[in-house]
Order: structure tokens, then sequence, then C-alpha cells
């Protein structure tokens, strides 16, 4: 079984995960969990969501490659509830995948707090809120306050971005780190809160080009998925977008580029759209992406499904060839 963590000024094993939320990314989560061999509880206030999530994580982990006696022993690790307080009684970590929304989130770290031993971190799934907007909801022990933002999906990319609240104690950053590297997630730490975090940020940026460009009419949307899904992507997918410029600059690295490259980049700089999502624009983006999934021969299910077996493949031969 993985996962060790050390909170404060006792340890604490980790054996009983509790997932709040039975969507998307909570089940993602789960199965993830699950897969390491954890025991993870399910809560969620709408009890007709558990039947779904439980199919849900067994499709996860079937498509991961577990069958027959191990998915039914990973699925007996699999418990769902409405009760909130007494599942939290039982939990050696918490993940919040809750609604993004900044009073739920009070509210549930609140209720996580009263109810769990003060060495039981804490952590949110949130995808931009900053963990001090709801970390002192936490009044008796708001230093095991953080976000460990996943990027979707969690049961199959690595990526969790760790941020502490001004309240969360080093200790408990360390923590989270150790316990997520231990179930096979590759953490980076931001040093301040920021809206959208690192990830969202950065997908933001190119999202905010993008729909410019489509919004000049200067490219279709499905011009703007070829040209990063076979071009940079490809390269982003291997290497980081500094790395893979260190590695255009030849033996003159990253300093070659900037120097050769530099000046006209400041000049693309100035160039780059700022657009606002107005009707007319949403309604173009809309269309654009429905004449560009007509075009795919496959329904959006069966495109997921051959997404994510790639993604594994993906992030198997990274491994294996010991790419960072």
């Amino acid at each position: 079984m993985s996962g060790c963590a050390v909170v404060g000024p006792g340890r604490r094993t980790v054996r009983a995960v509790l997932v709040v939320g039975a969507g998307s990314i909570g089940s993602s989560w789960a199965a993830h969990l699950l897969a390491h061999g954890l025991e993870v509880v399910v809560v969620d206030p709408v009890e007709a969501s558990h039947a779904s999530a439980r199919r849900t994580v067994e499709s996860y982990l079937a498509e991961g490659g577990l069958d027959g006696a191990d998915l039914e022993e990973a699925l007996s690790r699999l418990s769902t509830t409405t009760d909130l307080v007494a599942a939290a009684g039982r939990a050696d970590l918490v993940v919040e995948a809750g609604p993004e929304v900044l009073s739920v989130k009070r509210e549930i770290f609140a209720e996580l707090d009263a109810a769990t031993p003060a060495d039981v971190l804490l952590t949110s799934s949130s995808s931009g809120i900053a963990p001090s907007s709801f970390a002192d909801a936490a009044v008796r022990h708001p230093e095991r306050v953080l976000v460990a933002h996943p990027f979707n999906p969690p049961h199959i990319v690595p990526l969790v971005e760790l941020v502490g609240a001004t309240s969360t104690s080093p200790e408990a950053l360390a923590a989270a780190g150790a316990f997520f590297t231990g179930v096979g997630k590759r953490c980076i730490t931001l040093h301040t809160e920021l809206p959208g975090h690192v990830v969202n940020r950065l997908q933001a940026a190119l999202w905010r080009e993008a729909y410019d460009l489509v919004g000049r009419g200067a490219v279709t949307v499905a011009d703007i998925d070829t040209a990063i899904a076979w071009g940079p992507g490809l390269r982003w997918a291997l290497l980081g977008p500094f790395a893979t410029q260190h590695l255009s600059g030849g033996d003159g690295g990253i300093a070659h580029i900037l120097d050769h490259l530099g000046p006209p980049m400041e000049e693309w700089w100035q160039d780059l759209g700022a657009p606002e999502l107005s009707p007319e624009l949403v309604a173009r983006i809309v269309r654009g992406m429905d004449e560009a999934m007509a075009g795919v021969g496959q329904t959006e299910d069966q495109l997921r499904a051959r997404r994510d077996a790639a993604l594994r493949a993906l992030v198997a031969a990274k491994e294996e060839v010991g790419l960072p």
C-alpha cells in the first residue's frame, strides 16, 4: 500500500482517504487512490450520485488494466455515504472535490475541521480558488488546509499543484507532497497564491489567443486544434516549454534562443489579442467545435476513451525513457 504522510508533530499512515464529491473529479480521484491500494470513502449529499460514481470508478479501473479478482478487490475498498461527519472521523486524509463555489467550500472545510483529528491533511482539488479564502473556515487547525489541484483526469494525468494558504504550515505542504508523490503523482508547489494557480493560467493564456484568432477569422477552430495537437503540443507532452526552447537553441541553449528570437517574440506579444467572450464569439467557437466534431467520425465518448488510452501509453513511454 502507498502513502505515508507526516503532519505537524505526529505521524499518520494514510490507509483511508475521504473523497468529498461524487462528480467527475471525485470519481477519478477515487479510482486513482483505489489503484494504489487505499481504502476510499466517497461522500456526496445526493444519494442518487453514488451508484453512478461506483460505475464510473469501476470503468476507470478496468480501463487501467484491473479485471477479475483484482478489480473486485479494489472495488471492495470503495464505499459511499451521505454522512460527511461520520466519514470524516474515519479518514486519514481528505480530498475535497466538491463544487467550485467558495461558500460551499467554506462550509465543507468547517465541517471537516470539526470532525477530523488534527493530524489529518485537508486538501482541496479547487482549480482556481485561493486556499486562503476558505482555510480560515477550519477554525481549529487551518494549518493543515491546502489546495492539491489535479490535472483532469486525475486517475491518468500525474500532475498535482500544491498551494498553501497563508495559514498552511510548511510541514503540511511537505506531507502533502510526500503523500501524493507516493501515489504516483508529479507535484509542483506554488510559492504564492494566484487565481487559477499555474496550469490553468497557462492554459488561459493559450485559449485567450486561440479565441482571438478565431474571432478575427484568421483560422478555424479545427485548425487551431490541429496546430497545437500536431505541432508544439507533441513536444510539450514530452518536455515543458522552457526545456523545449533550450533544446531548440543547439549548443547555445535557451540563451541563444532568447538572443535570437527574443526581440521578435516581444513584437508578437504586443500583437496578441484580448478578446471578450461576446455572444458572437461564443457562437462562432461553438459552431466551429460542432463542425470539427462532425468531421471526427466518432462519438465524444469514443474520442475520450481513445484519448485516455493514448494518455496512459504516453505517460508509460515518458517513464520508460526517463524523461523528466
